[in-house]
């Protein structure tokens, strides 16, 4: 696996002897120094450039990155002309070797619009001095939120109202859909209730990654081990204990949240959901009633 060192000489090397390269632009968990450091980073990577088009005329010039073993280029069908004539275009790129650059190529005419927007930009190069001064780079704007109290009952209401979808589901032998639902909107929901319970410990000044990646760093070990136990196969009654696990932590943090928030939580509503779970879990395959 190339170094770093290799990896940003072969990156910057070429923009220093193309001249049709003016500017280079790193922006990432690279930027950020709170992000970990391992060997599945990504070289998030802007070229400025005088006209993307020239570049894109012909994708092979890429291939002075390296061995590639897939590629994405999500520009290439946007329907906005021919490739890179809107000033962007972007090679998403996994090497043989285990390191990634995710490309983009940015017109000059768009410096104002692309660079200085994300507070984890780093300038690499500059050869026109055309770009904006920027601040160091910071996760700030990555941080767990603070909820108003509308947020914070949404968030529960969504939990309490989806969750008997997983119950039809799991009654009409769904499995696919339960699991579905279980791990799209309430795990949504589950994930925000827990951000929040780590982001008022610190003051709210702290990223729990991208989707909750990080939640583990922050959570208790007994709190954590009941996290995963909201996991389940594709099991129909491995689902059920896995839903009322979520069920009850969701719970138990949701009231936590609301007393360290100065928020209300909406218990009977949490009490009729949850009953209605449980009838529904013991109702009979050919039930031509609910109740």
């Amino acid at each position: 696996m190339r170094s770093e060192k290799e990896m940003m000489d072969m990156i910057l090397g070429f923009a220093e002897k193309d001249e049709r390269v003016r500017a280079v632009v790193m922006n990432g968990s690279r930027t950020n120094p709170n992000a970990k450091r391992d060997i599945f980073q990504d070289y998030d990577i802007v070229y400025v450039v005088t006209d993307v088009t020239p570049f894109t005329a012909d994708h092979s010039w890429i291939d002075l990155f390296g061995e590639r073993i897939v590629m994405q280029m999500p520009d290439l069908n946007d329907f906005s002309g021919a490739p890179g004539e809107n000033g962007r275009f972007a090679y998403l790129m996994q090497f043989a070797d285990g390191n990634r650059i995710d490309l983009t190529l940015i017109s000059t005419a768009l410096i104002d619009e692309h660079i200085g927007q994300d507070p984890l930009e780093m300038i690499l190069l500059d050869k026109d001095e055309r770009l904006p001064d920027l601040p160091p780079p910071t996760d700030r704007s990555y941080w767990v939120k603070r909820p108003t109290e509308e947020d914070f009952r949404g968030c529960c209401n969504e939990f309490w109202w989806v969750t008997p979808y997983i119950a039809k589901g799991l009654w009409r032998g769904e499995i696919l859909y339960a699991k579905g639902i279980m791990d799209g909107p309430i795990r949504y929901a589950f994930n925000q209730m827990l951000d929040w319970k780590v982001g008022i410990a610190h003051d709210f000044q702290v990223s729990t990654g991208k989707f909750s990646s990080y939640l583990k760093d922050y959570l208790d070990e007994e709190t954590w081990n009941r996290v995963l136990r909201t996991f389940s196969s594709a099991e129909a009654e491995k689902i059920w204990n896995s839903l009322f696990v979520m069920c009850e932590l969701f719970s138990e943090i949701a009231q936590e949240n609301a007393k360290n928030l100065g928020f209300s939580y909406n218990r009977e509503e949490e009490r009729k959901v949850r009953t209605h779970l449980h009838h529904v879990r013991k109702l009979p395959d050919d039930a031509t009633e609910m109740y």
